[in-house]
């Protein structure tokens, strides 16, 4: 870790880093696949690709098996039931919560930059009660373009009254990793996220492989002491 790394500021990706919002999207791919006439996927096949959007998770599961018309009118249905049902399943990762407030604690400000859309990671966020919380929450129709490129990065910044090069993103997926190093941030990837099975994060160019929650603090710690 650099010598001249000032820590003020921790940025989430929130599906599969923050909070583990699987059980409501599978739910609601699942019910507009039977509101259409298909059959269900089974979660564990399609989980990885929740990091990559809505979309990708109908194309992952349908293939080349439907029109492109067809996976438009799904992946409206499916957003309209996930608007709808935003976080009836959704919950932190293990000790997430504590460790928000250990971030918080430590008079470190704290953000979420997703590729979600606003319409969804507002509502979200207020569910669980981090609209106040949260320094600057960046969505990826927030800015111009989304995750790997820099606006948001940029604009979580602006938010958060902090510097680039003082923050570090925390992601599961590798435009997550890109969109940090993008703007040189420090960057940790989550691989107890939504990891695809040849996902190989040690080649994503993070500063530091997260296996579970908890050390993201200790990361934290060891920044702030060094």
């Amino acid at each position: 870790m650099s010598i001249d790394f000032n820590l003020s500021c921790v940025l989430f990706d929130l599906d599969g880093t923050l909070v583990d919002t699987a059980p409501d999207l599978i739910a609601c791919l699942n019910k507009s696949f039977h509101h259409h006439g298909y059959g269900m996927v089974a979660p564990e096949t399609i989980k990885p690709f929740i990091s990559f959007g809505a979309a990708a998770m109908i194309k992952d599961s349908l293939g080349n098996t439907v029109t492109d018309e067809e996976q438009d009118a799904i992946l409206a249905t499916m957003l309209d039931f996930y608007q709808n049902n935003i976080a009836e399943h959704s919950e932190f990762f293990t000790n997430m919560p504590d460790i928000l407030a250990a971030i918080e604690e430590r008079g470190l400000k704290w953000g979420v930059v997703t590729n979600k859309r606003e319409r969804f990671t507002l509502p979200l966020m207020a569910a669980l009660q981090l609209s106040d919380r949260a320094a600057c929450i960046i969505s990826g129709d927030t800015t111009a373009y989304p995750k790997p490129h820099s606006e948001p990065m940029l604009e979580a910044c602006r938010r958060a009254a902090v510097q680039a090069h003082e923050c570090v993103y925390i992601g599961d997926a590798p435009h997550d990793i890109t969109a940090g190093k993008n703007v040189q941030m420090k960057t940790l990837a989550a691989v107890y996220g939504y990891l695809k099975p040849d996902d190989q994060p040690e080649t994503w160019g993070a500063d530091a492989l997260i296996t579970t929650p908890g050390q993201i603090l200790t990361w934290i710690d060891a920044a702030l002491c060094r």
